[in-house]
């Protein structure tokens, strides 16, 4: 199926004219443009035939410098993806606050630089105004568009950053696409591969591990999982820190002597992929050390870091409720994946050979261009489609302080799922909605998202209005949320874009600690639960007790009522739920004649003066 419909049958252009598309892995350490030229997806290099444009930024006065000139220069801004879609408060403890300086004044947190104070978001556009600059002057025209790159993890505020970090530069979005998916399409396209493949991508900052089932040309993710703060970084400083005790010194060097130290410490973890030992000669200050690093010492550092990696795989497996065994593939991406001690722990993970025939480096890139070059309408007879999932639940708070899940974690987009809801009161004419992301049960162990109310709702008994709540999840991952009260045609609704992003690490912190305390949260959510029908109960016989309790009461039962509902009171403050149910049942038998006369008196009025056919007639 045609993923996109360029023009009208008879407006088309002639066959020969093409429409440049790209894919653009952009990333935390490094960043690539790719397209498809003779029918075969390629990287793009630069002048100098380098393939990789390191993600680093220099803003002077009067010039923007970006990648390998602007690593060279003093108070270059080095990996500003983490800070994409976040604020000011997110710079507490943050890797980046400890090597650069801030302005907390604006909107958003910008870099200290010689030209004022940048954003995340413009550090971005400067990487990838430099990769469209690149790609037009190789393909020799004007962009189309392009399909850029986002792990799995980021959120909404983190993926419209991205969108508006490429608008700053006139870069037309195709499509945002997930990192690991984006691999998924450049194997499905050369291997052929059909079923469920792994795709674990361990890049410079981040770890993603996704399911994904190939059937036909549709490639569905199944599952997502990683850890945002580890990357192959991480196996680069345990090396560093290694290096700095066999020379004897204690504490890390300046920054100068620390970035040659880093980089000293990837090129030896480069070179192990293909040797056994390297020699070593390091000098620092008056410290001097000359000996050799063997793979096996490598391998040795690198160990707990490695396994680290596999929990998330054990979740994927588990959340997609899929069996080893029934892994046909696992993709390997990211430079760090040519360690031969990552290969082969994940290897005997999952009990099968690991895919590396593309370059490891390049597949996120080389999979946004196929993706790219389908969607500018090149590849009309393509039967791709993509299926990605949402990382957490979305949901709405209810009474009680509840969270009712709209949209599970892990369901494909695009997606639109709607949920009737009621007014809790008499007379309720507005409804606020609170929108939160998460899987606890309780509403401040999850993530507010946003929150608006709907108005102008008719006035009516509780329970008695529905108002449909539309969440609605784009291929973007961006979603809208809409409120719709049937009866009158009212409406309301958000398009969620909070002002700051998830710490890195915390998806899988909010993963975990939903499993850890599910028992918890069960108990918290029945207790919370009972409490609603305690409160549901007690507004319903105060309601009618102020309307007609002296008129169908006397002294004596009006009392016993009285007493029984303060009992409820008493034990929904203890916080027994079993206490909470009895109270309500004693209640609701208590009060039970009560009621009943009531309805006989309501009858009755509704009766006077009326002939039962003129009743049946109605």
């Amino acid at each position: 199926m045609a993923l996109l419909q360029i023009s009208e049958p008879g407006e088309s252009a002639a066959p020969h004219q093409r429409r440049l598309g790209v894919g653009i892995d952009l990333g935390t350490t490094n960043s690539l443009v790719a397209a498809v030229r003779s029918g075969v997806a390629e990287v793009l290099p630069d002048e100098r035939g380098r393939a990789a444009l390191p993600s680093t930024v220099h803003f002077s006065p009067d010039a923007i410098t970006t990648g390998h000139e602007a690593a060279m220069l003093a108070g270059a801004i080095r990996s500003a993806k983490r800070l994409m879609g976040k604020g000011a408060a997110d710079l507490e403890g943050h890797w980046l606050a400890a090597h650069h300086r801030f302005d907390t004044s604006g909107a958003l947190p910008g870099f200290v630089t010689e030209a004022g104070p940048k954003s995340a978001q413009e550090v971005s556009a400067a990487i990838l105004g430099a990769l469209k600059a690149r790609a037009e002057a190789t393909l020799g025209g004007t962009l189309a568009g392009a399909v850029v790159t986002v792990p799995a993890y980021f959120d909404d505020a983190q993926r419209q950053a991205t969108k508006d970090a490429a608008a700053m530069v006139g870069l037309p979005v195709l499509r945002l696409l997930n990192e690991p998916t984006a691999a998924a399409v450049a194997y499905g396209l050369d291997s052929g591969e059909e079923g469920v493949i792994a795709v674990y991508d361990l890049g410079g900052g981040t770890f993603d591990v996704s399911l994904l089932r190939l059937q036909r040309g549709v490639f569905e993710v199944l599952a997502t999982a990683g850890d945002t703060a580890l990357g192959g970084d991480d196996l680069d400083n345990l090396l560093v820190d290694w290096l700095l005790e066999r020379v004897g010194v204690d504490g890390v060097p300046d920054g100068q002597a620390r970035v040659a130290l880093k980089e000293l410490a990837r090129g030896l973890k480069e070179r192990l992929s293909d040797e056994t030992s390297v020699p070593v000669e390091l000098e620092i200050g008056s410290h001097r050390w000359q000996g050799e690093l063997t793979r096996e010492t490598f391998e040795r550092l690198v160990a707990p870091l490695v396994d680290a990696t596999l929990k998330p795989c054990r979740r994927v497996l588990r959340d997609a409720k899929v069996a080893r065994e029934d892994i046909r593939a696992v993709v390997m991406v990211g430079g760090s994946t040519r360690v031969p001690a990552v290969r082969a722990r994940v290897s005997r993970f999952f009990e099968r050979e690991v895919l590396i025939d593309i370059d490891p480096d390049s597949v996120v890139a080389i999979g946004a261009a196929v993706q790219a070059d389908a969607l500018v309408g090149n590849r009309a007879d393509d039967d791709l489609l993509l299926l990605d999932v949402t990382p957490l639940s979305l949901g709405l708070e209810t009474m009680g302080n509840l969270v009712e899940k709209v949209i599970p974690r892990n369901t494909t987009i695009p997606v639109a799922r709607a949920q009737e809801f009621t007014t809790y009161k008499d007379g309720q004419t507005a409804m606020a909605l609170h929108v939160l992301q998460g899987e606890r049960e309780l509403v401040d162990d999850c993530r507010s998202l946003a929150r608006f109310e709907i108005n102008g709702l008719p006035p009516r008994v509780a329970g008695a209005l529905r108002i449909q709540v539309l969440f609605q999840v784009d291929a973007d991952g961006l979603l809208t949320v809409s409120a719709l009260e049937r009866e009158s045609g009212t409406v309301a609704s958000i398009d969620v874009r909070p002002s700051y992003g998830l710490e890195d690490g915390e998806i899988e912190r909010m993963l975990g600690e939903s499993m850890e305390r599910a028992a918890e949260d069960a108990v918290a959510r029945a207790l919370a639960e009972q409490r609603v029908d305690a409160e549901r109960a007690l507004e319903a016989i105060g309601s009618a007790l102020a309307s007609d309790g002296d008129r169908h009461l006397d002294g004596s039962e009006r009392a016993a009522i009285d007493a029984l509902a303060g009992a409820v009171r008493q034990a929904v403050s203890d916080g027994d739920r079993d206490a909470i149910r009895a109270a309500v049942e004693a209640l609701e038998a208590g009060s039970a004649r009560y009621v009943e006369r009531r309805m006989n008196a309501s009858v009755h009025a509704m009766m006077a003066g009326r002939t039962l056919s003129e009743i049946d007639d109605e």
